[in-house]
């Protein structure tokens, strides 16, 4: 049972955010599964990664011959891929698609994180978002309604902005509710601390972008805790009944057209003592999907993070772990990618990753593209 708020405004924003496109309609559901099942081991396997890239303002020739052996399903951008003219972006971002579409029949996703704030991947020409916490601030001066409205109009703007680019996904919004646990690793990133604000504008800022073209994931499921995931363990110690609270934002989502939603590396032991959020079957199967019936693609944070490190496990294995144990994609460094790569297509080969969840996993991400309306190669 989730803690979903009751007011009048909020239930009107519930009822737009179901009116969004679906990732699980079933005659697309039945598309993306098909096309997933007809695709050979290397490309499954590729379709599951989401790599950075190399260079800005075009793909160089040593990028290119990495995609041509993995031709991965998302491209992730960064400031040294961003920070140049917005003509030098278009033509890098329409070369990768052109590029990976040419080869699988499947544009991958170019996704950004676009949260707003300090999070911003672009140079000046490219409007920058408030931080989210602008956002409750609006409200207290504003009020919600308000304030929810012009972060609409804002997010909808930038959206049509980073669309005409070539992005179509973007690593936003924060859904996780500050708290004094929290605040120090996700400063000004979250709507604040009340569970019915951040939850009703997380819910804007996706309908916003998803109306303009571009996808969400929302992050980081189910929550962190005070450590920096980049360089130490996280851990929520909360009982079961604060945590199951705590998602509240994650679950109004879930019920939505919602294309992904990223698992964090926090260890919660009310949720699996055993196993980190993005290795554990009991959040990302159990909880996420079953208790809370999310249909999109599910996106592991990076392995390489020090947060993420399990003493028996290479950041390799750990990808093909995820995979397994729910996930639907991973990410890889440009560096990594051929090795993430093959320890897939090798836990495929021994039995560790069954072919039939890669291919439920490409599915997903296949279904959330076409729900986007990305346009299959013939």
């Amino acid at each position: 049972m989730y803690n979903r708020p009751m007011r009048s405004t909020f239930a009107a924003l519930l009822m737009l955010i179901a009116a969004l496109p679906s990732p699980a309609d079933e005659a697309l559901w039945e598309q993306s599964k098909a096309l997933a099942a007809s695709l050979d081991d290397r490309c499954l396997a590729a379709q599951v990664i989401m790599t950075g890239i190399d260079g800005r303002g075009s793909l160089g020739s040593v990028m290119a011959d990495i995609l041509k052996d993995v031709p991965a399903g998302a491209l992730m951008l960064f400031k040294y891929n961003l920070d140049t003219s917005k003509e030098e972006i278009r033509i890098l971002l329409s070369d990768c698609s052109e590029f990976i579409g040419g080869l699988t029949g499947i544009p991958p996703f170019v996704a950004v994180d676009h949260e707003g704030g300090s999070v911003h991947r672009f140079g000046d020409g490219v409007e920058k978002l408030p931080p989210a916490l602008h956002w409750e601030e609006q409200a207290l001066s504003l009020g919600r309604e308000a304030a929810l409205a012009e972060l609409g109009e804002t997010a909808g703007r930038s959206a049509r902005e980073i669309r005409d680019l070539g992005i179509n996904l973007n690593l936003a919004p924060v859904a996780e509710i500050l708290n004094d646990d929290n605040r120090a690793f996700l400063d000004d990133r979250s709507f604040g601390p009340d569970a019915e604000f951040t939850a009703a504008a997380s819910a804007v800022f996706v309908k916003a972008m998803e109306e303009a073209g571009v996808g969400c994931v929302a992050k980081h499921f189910p929550g962190n805790s005070a450590a920096d995931p980049h360089s130490a363990r996280s851990i929520i110690t909360d009982s079961r009944d604060t945590v199951d609270a705590m998602v509240t934002p994650f679950a109004v989502l879930a019920g939505g057209g919602l294309a992904g939603i990223m698992v964090s590396h926090a260890l919660i032991p009310a949720r699996d003592p055993a196993a980190i959020a993005s290795l554990s079957p009991a959040v990302m199967g159990d909880w996420l999907r079953g208790e809370m019936g999310f249909g999109g693609f599910i996106l592991a944070d990076d392995f390489s993070m020090a947060g993420a490190s399990v003493r028996e496990l290479s950041p390799e294995a750990a990808a093909a772990a995820s995979l397994a144990a729910g996930a639907d994609m991973v990410m890889a460094w440009p560096g990594n990618l051929r090795r993430v790569h093959r320890e897939i297509l090798s836990a495929m080969k021994q039995g560790r990753l069954p072919r039939e969840r890669l291919t439920e996993a490409a599915a997903r991400i296949i279904a959330a593209k076409l729900a986007l309306g990305i346009r299959l190669v013939q």
